[in-house]
C-alpha cells in the first residue's frame, strides 16, 4: 500500500473516530434513546479506531519509523545483528541476530488492540441489526 494512501486512510479514520464519537454523544442525549443507532455509530467508532491505528503503524513501518534505529549492531549475548524484519500483519517489527534471537518493536498489544477493536466492531454492527429488526417487528405488531 503506497505511503500516500496510508496517510490518507490514517486522516480519514481519524477523522471518523471524532465523527462518530459526536455522533454517539449527540445520539446519547435523545429521548427516548435509539439504541440501534446508537450500536451502529459505537460499531463505526469501533472499525475506524482500529484501522487509524493499523494505519498509523503501517505508515510508520513504511517510513522507517524508529525502527531500523533501535536494533543495536550486537545483542547481549554478542550476536551480530543479522537483519531486519518487518511484517505487515500482523504489524511488527524485528531485529533478527545470529544466534537466532529476535527483538520486537512494535509490541504485540498493537495486534490485539487492532483485532480486539475490530472483533467488537463486527460484534456491534451485528447488535445493532439484531436490534434494529427486532424492534421493527415489534412495531409492526403494535400496529
Amino acid at each position: 500500500m503506497p505511503v500516500l494512501l496510508t496517510g490518507a486512510l490514517l486522516l480519514l479514520s481519524g477523522a471518523a473516530v471524532v465523527a462518530c464519537a459526536v455522533v454517539i454523544a449527540l445520539l446519547g442525549r435523545a429521548r427516548p434513546r435509539p439504541t440501534a443507532r446508537i450500536l451502529a455509530a459505537a460499531a463505526g467508532l469501533l472499525g475506524c479506531l482500529a484501522a487509524a491505528v493499523y494505519c498509523g503503524g503501517r505508515l510508520s513501518v513504511t517510513l522507517g519509523g524508529p525502527f531500523p534505529a533501535l536494533c543495536e549492531d550486537v545483542n547481549m549475548s554478542g550476536a551480530p545483528l543479522e537483519g531486519l524484519r518487518q511484517e505487515y500483519w500482523p504489524l511488527r517489527n524485528a531485529c533478527l541476530y545470529a544466534d537466532g534471537s529476535s527483538v520486537e518493536h512494535l509490541p504485540p498489544s498493537v495486534n490485539v488492540f487492532v483485532m480486539g477493536a475490530a472483533v467488537l466492531a463486527a460484534a456491534t454492527a451485528c447488535a445493532a441489526v439484531f436490534v434494529s429488526r427486532r424492534t421493527r417487528s415489534a412495531l409492526v405488531r403494535a400496529a
